[in-house]
């Protein structure tokens, strides 16, 4: 094996073993605390441009399989991980973390301490990094690797509109990065799909007659998505809408409100949130680092609809007359619980109110 390191911008340097391909990268150095799910984890498009640490220390044991994928592609730049199986046990598996790196041209560290990663990384904060061959002090012109938000999501969007589905609600998907399971759980919804790039113009959506419109979920400061504020804020205003994550964020962005860069970010399958109507705590999958600041957001518009119970940050909004409601974590989950899978219900049940009320579109 190769030896590898990881060095922090701090001057903390790890020591590895290269997997999958061998090449030095930088990027945002996150974490992770999920104990399943390191598939989708890898191909989770919010990930683009950020090494992925896996807290859980063994990854692997279950294998890869077919089905799992959240893209068409590893996202995350670079992974590191403890120890990292070669023989894993699941009858689903047809590769491993190993030959998955491998065949998507990804590099990683295995035998890394990633307790003291995370515990770096939760000590400076934003922390960036960089996978190198040979251990040494960084440096002031260091390349980082830290690209504009607009390159990152540019990365991970489709090219062009496809259709999936053929269903009675037509929605149409605005991608800045969006998963898999989103896509799934409305074709699930009896929902006809047409994913659109995030830059994609009002008329242009406008003209493919949808039933209601989601906003995804992505990588990067939602603040460099402000050429598109004006267009999702119309798009809200004329039609039933969702937004999940990122799309969450840029939504409160349209309306007004300001975000701010969290210290390490929400990154894991059980983040307890409120939800201020009824006071039932519900167990979530989320995957941000930045965050909707609550007293920005202007309460003669909205409402906040759930809280994060161990910081008390925006988990989720709903606007006060128009059908539209935004969620920070991720109802589609994978990996994670489902237990709030029922806000895509919620949404379906606007988009056919909205129909059967023959609701005009400005």
């Amino acid at each position: 094996m190769t030896t590898g390191y990881l060095v922090l911008e701090t001057g903390e340097v790890f020591e590895g073993e290269w997997i999958g391909a061998e090449y030095e990268i930088a990027g945002e150095v996150v974490f992770n605390t999920g104990m399943t799910g390191y598939q989708e984890m890898m191909t989770d498009p919010s990930y683009a441009g950020q090494i992925l640490t896996f807290s859980y220390p063994l990854i692997g044991n279950y294998g890869l399989n077919e089905t799992d994928d959240e893209s068409f592609q590893v996202s995350a730049s670079a992974i590191l991980a403890g120890e990292v199986t070669e023989t894993p046990n699941h009858y689903q598996s047809h590769s491993t973390m190993t030959e998955k790196l491998m065949k998507a041209n990804i590099p990683g560290l295995k035998n890394i301490d990633t307790r003291a990663v995370v515990a770096a990384v939760r000590k400076h904060q934003t922390v960036r990094g960089k996978i190198v061959f040979n251990e040494r002090n960084v440096k002031d012109d260091e390349d980082w690797g830290v690209k504009e938000n607009a390159a990152l999501v540019d990365s991970v969007t489709v090219q062009e509109m496809m259709t999936y589905g053929s269903g009675n609600h037509h929605v149409v998907l605005v991608d800045f990065g969006y998963k898999k399971s989103i896509l799934t759980a409305l074709l699930e919804n009896d929902c006809k799909v047409t994913v659109v790039p995030y830059n994609t113009s009002y008329d242009t959506i406008q003209d493919l007659y949808p039933d209601g419109v989601l906003f995804s979920n992505g990588p990067g400061d939602p603040m460099e998505m402000k050429p598109y504020f004006t267009t999702i804020k119309k798009l809200t205003q004329s039609y039933p809408s969702l937004g999940i994550c990122l799309g969450h964020q840029v939504i409160a962005l349209a309306y007004g409100a300001s975000t701010e860069k969290m210290p390490f970010g929400h990154r894991g399958s059980n983040h307890p949130v409120i939800d201020t109507t009824t006071g039932k705590v519900w167990i979530t999958s989320q995957n941000h680092g930045y965050v909707v600041i609550e007293n920005s957001v202007d309460s003669n518009e909205f409402e906040v609809l759930f809280r994060n119970v161990n910081d008390k940050t925006v988990e989720g909004m709903r606007h006060i007359s128009l059908p539209l409601q935004s969620v920070q974590f991720h109802p589609e989950a994978h990996p994670g619980p489902s237990d709030t899978a029922y806000v895509f219900d919620d949404f379906i049940k606007q988009v056919s109110s909205a129909k059967e009320n023959e609701v005009v579109k400005i």
